[in-house]
């Protein structure tokens, strides 16, 4: 599948598809999802120390997609390097270490950890919807993301990828981030959103609100990367609600130069990768394209 190949600031792809954060954080699945025909993987967000998370229940199905409140449980940093990556290594495929902090310095000690570790490529998660301190709200703050960026993206040789969520200054985060030195900017996060039981009369999950992913937001974040093509020069990776390879190519001709895919794991399987690869290249060969480029932000006339 040469045609497929894809760039992405500094990393060389097999093919436009990524495991998304949030899925998987064990070394032998992440191994899996790369021989499975994910072109990269990202990791569950991982902290400076071991986190539990919520109680549960954590995660519900909807009828549009999945609605979670983990709370960021993870091993921590430090156990993932250790006993994970160098089997998620073994698959092939670039390992992008997704890092949650609370403040520029813990980003940037996080960050520096995977690279000392191994990492291909290091995601600075400014979106989680559902803990305090470490999502959403500095996202959404362009002159936060500024800092965090810059504090990361001189201190480190690899890619620095910054995943933004749905908000009022997405567009000037973005830019902040890019002037700050990031390599491409990760679009979107879940939605905070909400299930009641109506026969127990709660919210459903232990955390009442949650982020949802899955179909229902697809176009909006099909939107969103759309906008940040507008606006931005460097690399936008879609996420959100990629269930198949038209989902993921109404991404590409947005502006995607690559698509996260996360959801559509829990219901498909790991297959999806290579079933997603398949139908773009069935589709680029029936239609005349031979490479990926062509395909990026067609809908707005081309790459810029």
């Amino acid at each position: 599948m040469s045609r497929l190949s894809v760039k992405v600031g500094k990393l060389r792809l097999s093919n436009p598809t990524m495991l998304a954060s949030g899925v998987l954080c064990n070394g032998s699945l992440l191994r899996r999802a790369a021989l499975s025909g994910a072109g990269a993987v990202v990791t569950k967000s991982l902290t400076l120390q071991r986190r539990g998370g919520y109680p549960t229940p954590v995660v519900v199905g909807t009828r549009t997609g999945l609605l979670n409140a983990v709370g960021l449980a993870n091993q921590g940093i430090e156990e993932f390097l250790r006993n994970d990556l160098p089997l998620a290594k073994e698959g092939g495929a670039p390992v992008i270490v997704s890092v949650a902090g609370a403040r520029p310095s813990e980003f940037l000690r996080l960050s520096r950890m995977a690279e000392g570790g191994g990492a291909d490529g290091v995601e600075l998660n400014l979106s989680c919807p559902h803990v305090r301190g470490h999502g959403i709200e500095i996202g959404g703050d362009p002159v936060l993301v500024r800092r965090i960026v810059r504090a990361v993206s001189g201190e480190v040789s690899i890619p620095v990828h910054v995943k933004l969520g749905l908000s009022d200054r997405m567009q000037d985060s973005a830019s902040a981030a890019e002037v700050s030195g990031a390599d491409a900017v990760v679009a979107i996060n879940t939605i905070r959103a909400m299930v009641v039981d109506v026969f127990s009369r709660r919210a459903v999950l232990s955390n009442v609100q949650g982020g949802l992913s899955g179909p229902a937001i697809h176009p909006i974040a099909v939107r969103c990367v759309y906008d940040l093509g507008e606006r931005l020069s460097i690399p936008v990776i879609g996420c959100g609600g990629v269930e198949d390879w038209r989902g993921a190519l109404s991404m590409i001709m947005a502006g995607a130069s690559a698509v996260q895919i996360g959801t559509a794991v829990a219901a498909r399987g790991l297959e999806v990768f290579g079933e997603v690869a398949r139908g773009i290249e069935k589709y680029m060969r029936d239609n005349g394209f031979k490479k990926v480029e062509e395909l990026i932000g067609i809908v707005r006339g081309g790459r810029k």
